[in-house]
């Protein structure tokens, strides 16, 4: 019996102690929304498994995320592809935790287990609302409306309504999943009661910046009391009176913070740095404040686009050092977003890069300096009183900078944060290498004392020659021989300035390169020269026949990418071949390959600005001056103008169901369809978004316009096949004539507009 005991025992411990190794190495699945929210935003960092079932409060699919509520827990939901949720659902969801703002989950997969009720929307106030206590809730707020605009998701082309509301206490947004504007016109000002989740605002510091409401759909504003009278309704107020509308009341409490002094600006501002903590102060204060020490700083909380800073601040230097090391970055980390890593906006930093250009100004001095082909910039604000200036450093250096990292946007979801550098003093700028001595400027000096010593060389010898066999006419001889030289460097350097100024004009580019060729000939006394560009194009004094010469040649060499062309020069082949030959070729290389890349990057400029990048019609801006120019010809000839505006229908559904890469070829294949039922004088422009426009001539007047209304119409009788989608189009196509619907630009596409909204309206 003692043996069986001491054995039972010995078994328990190997199975328990198996089973302790098991746990510590398989954290438990949390299987509730409660579970979830009990983490700390470091233990939902380490990526805890979940398997739970909820209530979805809110969708918003394209963007793919998801609220969830069981009884008074809830929890945001990310999830990698678009699914076709609705409020009330009860879903099963298994994913991870994941760290953001507050523990979030970030799901594998969501399967719809059936429908349900929605939980009941709790009332919030504004201070449950800043402090955090009911995120992620279904909430109901009493509200009055200050704005109502449409804007644009993080997924274009997506668009939704986001309101500025003030409550009890401050004030909040709400982002309304509609695109209809005309829905908001009558609440502003109006007081509502509106329900939704509660979230929080946050810059790319995870900084709490305000708080929101994501709202599903307009029914879920209900309107208590309307304003007195509509925007439209209201008395104009002159310019300068309008501060009399002005009135406030402020209950922001004053907050004191505490660190290290990174910048200073008299009279401006105070930076204050702890750990990876920062903050901006504006303050008027003169104080003889020292960068390095503790101090503590009272102020204001108050956001400044997109970022908390503290305003009317009042800062008390401890006189302790406590200096603050700068911490090095480079252009991948200062680019990264928020969730990759945390935001450096205020932050003492140190990044490397090589001087572009320095630009001194009254007040302030502005390197551009470059890493890996980016630019950013890092400024010197002079002291208040003074003309102190930065260090002049000679471009192509390398430098390192140390100063406050200032970037402009607040959004943690973008991917590319520009950003500019506040220089403190001029220590800040840390000569690392001088520019190289081997550079183009550099070289083409070289190159030119290299011709003054070879052609002075010649003179001389020539002038010594005629001495010794022409003593009376040497004199006479080397003047005419020095006034020559100049009269040729003078009209060379005329025709190169000619060059020059045809390159940056609107001359054809052929034109230009045979110039060049001239000059070329000119400079090699008038060998025979040519050129041939990478397109095929053959341009200058091609030799029938090469039997008998020596040629030549050199490369157009692009910035970048294959070479541009060659030039070649043909001459005697009894004659020696010199440097000159190679550098005046090289020299007209140079500047064709100036004269190539600038034509090239004029023609794609011009195109950019006038054409649609999708679908390769024209932009609103082409059709803009297109309009303009019809109606001064019409106006002159008395002749009758169609606009017309198509509005697709339907299109988001493409989007949501087949993805964005579908939705841009579906909008390419429209474009073409459209533009094969137009005139050789008639334009159609894309937009923006799933909008066109058409301005056509009619001879006949409105049996033309029919005509064409009913060819457009049938570009949505076929349906589309775009890769293996088969997708049924529709539009509602509005229009309207010259002059009887308008004499204007502005008129006729705000009639047109109108009649297409009409018509889409009659179809809902």
């Amino acid at each position: 019996m003692p043996f069986g005991i001491k054995g039972l025992l010995s078994a328990a411990a190997i199975v328990l102690a198996y089973s302790t190794a098991a746990w510590a190495a398989a954290p438990a699945t949390l299987t509730s929304v409660h579970a979830v929210r009990a983490l700390t935003n470091a233990e939902a960092g380490q990526g805890m498994p979940v398997q739970f079932t909820a209530t979805v409060t809110f969708n918003r699919g394209y963007e793919r995320i998801v609220f969830v509520q069981e009884g008074d827990a809830a929890v945001y939901v990310a999830y990698p592809t678009p699914l076709n949720l609705h409020p009330s659902d009860r879903v099963l969801i298994k994913g991870k935790t994941q760290k953001s703002f507050s523990p979030i989950v970030n799901a594998d997969s969501i399967t719809v287990l059936g429908h349900g009720d929605l939980p009941k929307a709790e009332p919030a106030t504004y201070d449950q609302m800043i402090n955090a206590e009911i995120d992620c809730k279904r909430v109901t707020v009493r509200a009055t409306v200050r704005t109502a605009d449409q804007t644009l998701s993080v997924t274009p082309p997506n668009y939704f309504m986001r309101l500025q509301l003030i409550m009890d206490g401050g004030y909040i947004s709400a982002d309304v999943s509609t695109d209809n504007v005309l829905d908001f016109y009558g609440l502003l000002d109006a007081d509502v009661e509106i329900t939704g989740i509660a979230s929080e605002k946050f810059d790319n510091k995870m900084h709490q910046i305000g708080t929101n409401l994501q709202v599903q759909s307009i029914s879920d504003i209900k309107v208590v009391k309307r304003a007195s009278s509509l925007p439209s309704d209201l008395p104009y107020t002159p310019i300068d009176r309008v501060i009399k509308a002005s009135h406030f009341i402020d209950n922001t409490q004053r907050v004191r913070v505490h660190g290290s002094i990174t910048y200073y600006q008299p009279g401006s501002a105070v930076v204050l740095q702890e750990g990876n903590k920062s903050i901006w102060i504006n303050t008027l204060t003169y104080d003889p404040l020292r960068i390095g020490d503790e101090a503590d700083a009272t102020g204001f909380p108050e956001i400044h686009e997109g970022f908390i800073d503290l305003t009317r601040g009042e800062v008390y230097d401890n006189h302790t050092p406590a200096p603050v090391a700068p911490l090095p970055v480079t252009l991948t980390i200062m680019s990264m977003d928020g969730y990759d890593s945390p935001g450096h906006h205020d932050d003492l930093v140190s990044i490397e890069g090589q001087v572009v250009t320095e630009v001194q100004e009254a007040a302030q001095d502005e390197l551009v300096l470059a890493i890996d082909g980016k630019l950013f910039s890092a400024i010197y604000l002079h002291p208040k009183g003074t003309s102190q200036a930065a260090k002049v450093i000679p471009p192509g250096s390398k430098v390192r900078v140390t100063g406050i990292c200032i970037q402009e946007y607040s959004d943690p979801f973008s991917t590319s944060i520009p950003f500019k550098i506040l220089l403190r003093t001029n220590d800040d700028i840390e000569l690392l290498q001088n520019p190289s001595l081997l550079n183009i400027r550099n070289l083409l000096i070289l190159v030119g004392l290299l011709l003054v010593i070879a052609v002075l060389t010649g003179a001389r010898g020539w002038i010594l020659e005629r001495k010794v066999r022409q003593k009376t006419a040497a004199l006479a001889v080397s003047i005419e021989a020095e006034a020559a030289l100049e009269r040729r460097a003078a009209l060379l350097e005329q025709r190169r300035s000619r060059i020059l100024e045809h390159i940056n004009g609107t001359r054809p580019l052929s034109e230009t390169i045979e110039e060049i060729v001239a000059l070329v000939s000119f400079t090699l006394e008038s060998a025979q020269c040519w050129c041939e560009v990478a397109d095929g194009a053959q341009l200058g004094d091609y030799p029938k026949n090469q039997l008998g010469l020596r040629i030549v040649r050199v490369n157009i060499d692009a910035r970048s990418g294959p070479s541009l062309g060659t030039f070649y020069a043909g001459f005697d082949a009894a004659k020696p071949a010199s440097s000159a030959e190679v550098e005046a070729l090289q020299n007209a290389a140079r500047l064709a390959t100036l004269a190539i890349e600038t034509r090239r990057l004029y023609s794609d400029l011009r195109r950019r600005s006038e054409f649609d990048l999708l679908t390769d019609i024209p932009n609103r801006f082409a059709m803009e001056r297109f309009i303009d120019a019809r109606i001064e010809e019409a106006q002159k000839s008395g002749g009758i103008l169609g606009m017309i505006y198509i509005d697709l229908d339907k299109f988001k559904p493409v989007n949501d169901t087949y993805g964005h890469r579908v939705g841009d070829l579906y909008l390419q294949e429209v474009a073409q369809r459209m533009s094969k039922q137009l005139l050789g004088g008639d334009m159609l422009a894309r937009l923006g978004g799933d909008e066109f426009a058409a301005l056509v001539a009619l001879p006949h007047g409105r049996a033309d316009l029919e005509r064409i209304l009913a060819r457009l119409k049938n570009c949505f009788i076929e349906p589309f096949l775009i890769e293996d989608h088969l997708i049924h189009g529709e539009a509602s196509i509005g229009c309207a004539l010259y002059p009887e619907n308008g004499s204007t630009r502005d008129d006729l596409l705000r009639a047109a507009d109108d009649a297409m909204y009409e018509v889409k309206k009659a179809k809902r």
